[in-house]
């Protein structure tokens, strides 16, 4: 999901460039012989740099709305039950928002009226299809580009430049900032006391990727707020850990019944780092580089439910799906957080990936594996478009091995 969706598959790159370098109610076949289930079949939507929706910025208002439905109609067709729909990719928002302008993946300008709501439209319209409906936001992230004058004359950003570090070439909100925190909540859970969506999700993106050379300037806030810690990393998961917890518990107060989950990187951290940690040689690891404790989460029930997006091969050295998948589960053994798997369905086909991603079986082959892990409850896959093309028919043959009849998403 990264930038968006975008960028989460450039961060995917990046991130196994880094593993190289340094050495994310129905009978179900093969569940319970057929006895009734329900599991998360899902697919995000990401709008970020127009990834999947719109296919472009500037189409009219019955343009995006054609576009929307034939994505809810895809997802339908092939016996998913879930759409994570993002709607604030940028520090913007994708529904009149009091707190941030319009996206300018809808019109091409920030803050600029696209003439319909799309946020309202996709509950609808999901609702009406027996689709529940996620809306997915960016917490952090305010912009692609390290110019604050290209924002929005009105954007929070240029009226609070203090809430903003610069890195990476992007812009984003500094975590540690208590007053950032509190707004960045406000203008997210105004989207969920407007509309009846069924989930609340966030992606990977807490303190941005680590980028070489390049130091996160957050000592201002540090010196203000980090005292009582033992050093800067404990501060900074704390700060990311108390955006969780009062997320999920301002969700509850405001439309209970609404799930909260996260989809982070794959790897918590390596076992070479940490011995409760995966049998993973990652160059990302989440709890010491994004300051997300994701394990923690788990085992604490802070979140509804987690999907670690396990974009790699079984078999792959530096992350093996086959050692990830049931590291997660011995995670989520025991604790009220479901687990779903993110699943890399933009790699099948790629002639950039390895060997294992040309084979249109690979990704039924994941479905198999975790059937043998009574903790995992479903999968979501990335992306939309992806769904849609199936270049090479890996959707269509998970559709055909395991999404025989219908299903409801886990209660």
């Amino acid at each position: 999901m990264r930038m968006g969706r975008v960028s989460r598959r450039a961060f995917a790159v990046a991130a196994l460039s880094a593993f190289t370098m340094t050495a994310p109610a129905s009978a179900a076949p093969g569940r319970g012989g057929g006895a009734p289930v329900s599991e998360m079949r899902g697919m995000w939507l990401a709008t970020v740099a127009n990834r999947d929706w719109p296919s472009k910025p500037g189409l009219s208002a019955a343009q995006q709305r054609s576009e929307l439905l034939t994505h809810l109609d895809t997802a339908v067709r092939n016996r998913l039950n879930t759409v994570i729909f993002q709607v604030r990719p940028t520090a913007d928002a994708l529904w009149p928002s009091p707190y941030e302008p319009w996206s300018q993946y809808l019109t091409g300008t920030q803050g600029k009226d696209p003439g319909w709501d799309p946020l309202g439209t996709a509950v609808e319209e999901a609702h009406a299809r027996g689709l529940k409906l996620h809306a997915w936001f960016n917490p952090y992230r305010v912009a692609a580009h390290a110019d604050p004058t290209r924002l929005a004359a009105s954007h929070p950003a240029r009226r609070n430049p203090g809430w903003v570090v610069a890195y990476g070439g992007r812009l984003v909100y500094n975590p540690g900032l208590p007053q950032v925190r509190a707004f960045v909540e406000d203008a997210m859970l105004d989207a969920v006391a407007r509309y009846p969506v069924d989930g609340v999700h966030f992606d990977d993106y807490f303190y941005p990727y680590p980028v070489a050379g390049e130091t996160f300037d957050d000592d201002a806030a540090y010196e203000e707020h980090g005292g009582g810690f033992p050093d800067r990393a404990a501060w900074r998961r704390d700060n990311i850990d108390r955006l969780v917890r009062e997320t999920a518990d301002r969700v509850k107060e405001i439309r209970p019944g609404t799930r909260f989950g996260i989809s982070p990187f794959g790897v918590w951290r390596n076992a070479s780092t940490d011995p409760a940690g995966s049998d993973s040689r990652a160059g990302v690891e989440t709890y010491d580089d994004l300051y997300a404790d994701t394990r923690t989460w788990v085992r604490e029930g802070w979140i509804d439910y987690i999907v670690p997006q396990l974009y790699w091969n079984i078999g792959f050295a530096a992350a093996d799906y086959a050692k990830l998948l049931p590291w997660w589960a011995e995670v989520a053994r025991g604790s009220s957080t479901q687990l779903y798997v993110g699943e890399a369905l933009y790699k099948a086909g790629d002639p950039a990936q390895p060997a294992a991603w040309q084979e249109p079986a690979e990704l039924s082959r994941h479905l198999a594996f975790a059937k043998e892990h009574a903790q995992v409850r479903g999968h979501v896959f990335f992306a939309a478009r992806d769904v849609a093309a199936d270049r090479i028919g890996a959707m269509a043959r998970v559709v055909a091995d395991h999404y025989g009849q219908p299903a409801d998403p886990p209660r």
